[in-house]
């Protein structure tokens, strides 16, 4: 009946708008880095394809976000991402920390293929990115850079909320067999060398498990 279907429209209404705006609030947004320009420097000025720090001051990023870095394997194939300012200001990850500094790439090893970058939001705070290509940072230094500030929003959803590795444990490294040194030992034996002198003859001693085994030989 059409009085009782608008009853139950209108009792759900605010169950909808709860659903709808949590669905809002639990979305991220991939952000394609330069927006139509991409993530390209030209050569031949010296200059990049867009002001990224412009570009970058004009979205909001938050945890869980992707940035999309539209390239080619021409001039850029890596994309450095830090949260260590000195770094940043460097222009190069030469000296960067592995805990703080990461370079992404596309894999890609054809000249002249367009590819994609595509690095996650993890870090809440600053993050800092930058080209690592060309001679002494010259892409970096002529505006292939742009600093964001990531906020939290709705957190990291469960695929990048993965606790980190374990750290590394070297492998227990095989003992050596004992080495028997210097002369001793009772009921008239003695032991030099690895050989034991019982009265007149002379054995040689190996470890065998727990235990001694000899082989005599006359002397």
């Amino acid at each position: 009946m059409p009085t009782q279907t608008t009853s139950c429209h209108r009792a759900l209404q605010p169950l909808l708008f709860f659903f709808a705006a949590n669905a809002a609030a639990a979305s991220y947004t991939n952000h394609t880095v330069g927006g139509a320009a991409g993530w390209f420097f030209n050569a031949s000025t010296n200059s990049s394809a867009a002001d990224y720090s412009n570009w970058a001051a004009s979205q909001t990023f938050d945890l869980g976000d992707f940035l999309v870095f539209n390239t080619n394997t021409n001039t850029n194939t890596t994309v450095v991402q830090t949260y260590n300012q000195t770094t940043y200001n460097s222009c190069s990850a030469d000296y960067a920390s592995d805990t703080d500094t990461f370079i992404n790439d596309t894999g890609a090893t054809t000249f002249g293929q367009q590819d994609t970058i595509s690095v996650p939001l993890t870090i809440q705070g600053p993050n800092y990115f930058f080209s690592d290509a060309g001679d002494d940072g010259v892409q970096c230094e002529h505006g292939m850079r742009f600093k964001i500030v990531v906020n939290h929003g709705s957190g990291l959803p469960p695929s990048l909320n993965q606790p980190p590795p374990p750290p590394y444990t070297a492998p227990p490294t095989s003992q050596p067999p004992p080495v028997f040194e210097g002369g001793g030992g009772g009921q008239g034996e003695s032991i030099n060398g690895g050989w034991a002198r019982h009265g007149g003859g002379f054995s040689t001693v190996m470890p065998v498990g727990l235990g001694l085994f000899g082989v005599w030989m006359l002397g």
